[in-house]
Order: C-alpha cells, then sequence, then structure tokens
C-alpha cells in the first residue's frame, strides 16, 4: 500500500493546477491573435462561438467525474480488468456524444444563436468558427473521459502533459493560419480542430497499457448490464448537479443586469475572480477524487477519512493564500480584466465578497471530490438542489433590501448552504464504505 503523504497529495494536485492555467492563458491567445485583424467583427464572433460550444460540451463534463470515481474505486479493489474496461466505456460514450452533436449541429446552432443573437456579420463569422471546429467535437468530449481515468490513478502529470500538447498546438497553428496565412476566423478554428484531435491522440497514448490489456475489448464485460447501469445512474446525478451548479451562475449574471449595465460588467469582471480559485482548487479536489476512491474500494474507512483530512487541508492553505492575493492585488486584477473607469470602480464596490470567496468555496469544492470519489452522486445532486433553492430564496428575500450586495450575499449563502449540507451527509458516506 502506497502511503498516503502531503507529497502524494501535492504530486496529484500540482500538476492539475499548472494545466488549469493554461485555460486562459489559451482564450487570450485566441483573442490577441484575431485581434491582429482590423475589425472588432472576428473577435466577437471567436468569443460567440467558443462560448456556444463550450457550454454545449460542457454537457458531458459529467464524464470526467464519473469516470474519475467508478475507476480510483476499481483501481483500488485491484480490479485491473474493470479499469481498463472503464476506459473503453468512456471513450465510447465521448467519441458517440461528440457524433451525435456533428449529426444535429444544424438544430444545436439554431437554438444557440437564437438564444443569443448577434449581427448577421459576426453571426456569420460564428457560424464558419462552429462549422469547422464541431468536426473535434468527438475528440473533446472523449478527452474527459481520458482525463477522468488518468486522474483516478493519480497520474495527473500526463493530464498536464496532454494539456500543455493540446494548447501547444493551438497557439502555433494560431500564428500560423491567421498571421501567416491570413485565413481569419476560419484559421483560428482549424488551429482548434487540430489542437483537440492532437490532444486527444496523446491521451490515447498516456493510456497505452491498458489496450495491453485484453479487459479493453472484451466486449462482455465492457457491456456488463450491471456495470453499464451504475455509470449511467452516477453519470446522470451529476449531469443533474452540474445543471443546478450552472443555473446558479447563469441566473446571478441575468439577474444582476437589473442593476444596469455598469454592474452587470462589474459582476462579470469579479465572476473571473471565482474562476481563478476554482480552477487553483481543483487540483486539491482531484486529489481527493483519486484518495477517496481508491481508499473507497478498498473499504478502508480510515484512509477515506485521511484523505478526506489532507487534501482538504491543503485545500484551506491554499484557499486562504488565493483570499490575501485577491485582497492585495484585487484592484489591479480588476484594472487589467477591465479599462472602462466606471466598471473599474464599480467592481470594487464588490470586491470584498471576492476577497472571502476562495475560502467559501474550500468546503464544497473538496466535499464534491470527496463525494465523486465515493461515487455517492445521489447525496451531490440532492444537496444541489437544496443549495439552489436556498440561493433562489435568498436571492429574492435580499436583493430588495441590498441590491446587488443582496445577490452577492445569496451566492455565498449557497456556497456555505452545499458545503453544510454535504457535510452533513459525510457520517453517511463513511458508513457505506464497509
Amino acid at each position: 500500500m502506497i502511503e498516503l503523504t502531503h507529497r502524494r497529495v501535492l504530486t496529484i494536485a500540482i500538476p492539475i493546477l499548472l494545466a488549469n492555467v493554461t485555460v486562459p492563458l489559451l482564450g487570450a491567445v485566441d483573442t490577441a491573435v484575431v485581434g491582429q485583424i482590423p475589425d472588432a467583427a472576428p473577435i466577437a464572433a471567436v468569443g460567440v462561438g467558443a462560448i456556444i460550444l463550450s457550454a454545449i460540451y460542457w454537457v458531458f463534463g459529467f464524464l470526467r467525474m464519473g469516470t474519475t470515481g467508478l475507476t480510483s474505486q476499481a483501481a483500488g479493489r485491484g480490479e485491473t480488468g474493470e479499469v481498463a474496461a472503464l476506459l473503453t466505456r468512456a471513450l465510447m460514450i465521448g467519441l458517440a456524444g461528440g457524433v451525435v452533436f456533428i449529426l444535429i449541429k444544424p438544430l444545436l446552432f439554431w437554438g444557440a444563436f437564437a438564444a443569443s443573437p448577434a449581427s448577421p456579420e459576426v453571426e456569420g463569422m460564428a457560424r464558419t468558427y462552429m462549422q469547422i471546429r464541431i468536426w473535434s467535437a468527438p475528440a473533446a468530449i472523449a478527452s474527459y473521459g481520458i482525463s477522468g481515468w488518468l486522474i483516478a490513478q493519480e497520474r495527473t502529470k500526463a493530464v498536464l502533459v496532454i494539456q500543455l500538447v493540446t494548447n501547444g498546438v493551438n497557439v502555433s497553428l494560431d500564428l500560423l493560419f491567421v498571421i501567416g496565412m491570413s485565413l481569419g476566423v476560419a484559421g483560428v478554428a482549424w488551429a482548434t480542430f487540430v489542437a483537440e484531435w492532437a490532444g486527444f491522440g496523446v491521451g490515447l497514448w498516456a493510456c497505452r497499457e491498458a489496450f495491453l490489456s485484453p479487459a479493453w475489448n472484451d466486449w462482455a464485460r465492457v457491456f456488463d448490464r450491471e456495470k453499464l447501469k451504475r455509470m449511467a445512474v452516477v453519470n446522470t446525478d451529476i449531469l443533474i448537479r452540474s445543471l443546478l451548479l450552472q443555473g446558479i451562475f447563469v441566473s446571478f449574471l441575468l439577474v444582476g443586469g437589473r442593476f444596469g449595465t455598469v454592474t452587470l460588467a462589474a459582476n462579470q469582471v469579479l465572476l473571473q475572480f471565482l474562476h481563478i480559485a476554482g480552477y487553483a482548487l481543483d487540483g486539491f479536489a482531484f486529489a481527493a477524487e483519486a484518495l477517496v476512491g481508491q481508499a473507497y474500494g478498498k473499504r478502508a474507512v480510515a484512509q477515506v477519512r485521511a484523505a478526506s483530512k489532507l487534501t482538504s487541508l491543503w485545500a484551506l492553505g491554499f484557499g486562504f493564500a488565493m483570499a490575501l492575493v485577491f485582497w492585495l492585488f484585487g484592484p489591479m486584477i480588476i484594472d487589467l480584466i477591465s479599462k472602462a473607469p466606471d466598471v473599474q470602480q464599480e467592481a470594487r464596490r464588490y470586491l470584498p465578497w471576492l476577497v472571502a470567496a476562495p475560502v467559501m468555496v474550500v468546503a464544497y469544492s473538496q466535499l464534491d471530490g470527496i463525494f465523486i470519489g465515493a461515487t455517492r452522486s445521489a447525496d451531490m445532486r440532492n444537496m444541489m438542489a437544496v443549495s439552489f433553492v436556498i440561493y433562489a430564496v435568498m436571492a429574492w428575500l435580499l436583493m430588495p433590501v441590498f441590491e446587488n450586495h443582496g445577490l452577492w450575499l445569496a451566492l455565498h449563502i449557497s456556497f456555505v448552504a452545499r458545503g453544510l449540507t454535504l457535510w452533513l451527509r459525510y457520517p453517511a458516506l463513511e458508513r457505506s464504505v464497509a
């Protein structure tokens, strides 16, 4: 048995932290490259197209989390055949999901632009971008399953390599296609298309040991009814939980529009702080998924508890460190994100909410990881539903009195509700181990 140590936690978490840092940087490079075209429409088109496709792919985000939980437990039980079969199932779901998106792309694009209308010029360019990028949907979605499978086995360095290759290819081809060959928006799309398939290829290479096992294509095992049913239940619960979470943040932005354009823009700027905190804390949540899942598979209650405590300790330390960074450098970060003086001033009014956010987020972020590792997906779904209702009620009660401060307070109350409700269910998680 490998000893559970601080070093082991950091070995899992740090590559995820580094991989996540590259995500916003890639978006910035895409924008900067297309921004060399002396016209605002291409920048808007790439932004609209990327957001729409990200939202579509996000539906399959459950594949990463569900695969991590199930695989880590199988690894903890020493079931190497089931570990290999889980990779095959994840790849099949991801590839099939991408093919479905390609087949129904006219309907998807129509619905997306109906919900988010743009000028005819921007919509035309965005459609060009999306028509190219959608062909890499199978690779992008299947890569969620690959990442989850690798994280479950503490192979986060491989996840970092996949991310670096994907982003490196994307940036290089952005420069070649857009700057060198003047392909414009289509060039950005082709760069991402090639990069996503390249990342998928590297991911398959990272999983090559699984393909040496006869279990990966043992179709009787892969299509085992009980295993498939279990995977479907876990993934469905996580999907519902994620939709409710997305509902909170989407409604937060939409409702914030009641207080005017400047306040809406300020809220959008400040939400980037939450994204930064989320990216940073993901590393420790992923460590919890892997370590708790393996301990759960071994039916070792003490190891489940130790993994939960150790990963959470590091997450809490990082949470306080980020709160300090936001307090000291928050105004500077706001000025980097927005150049509008009125938006900068408005964002500063609400900055204290973001200083507190990293610490508030730690509890639910870590408990999410712990419950994913234990595949207690029904608890995650139910507690998220409770938190969603609490958020809606608090926003309704607080906004008339405190306006946008009330909206931010309601959001923070939802953070506390998610952490508290999952914490109350933790004893049941430990009881279920045996």
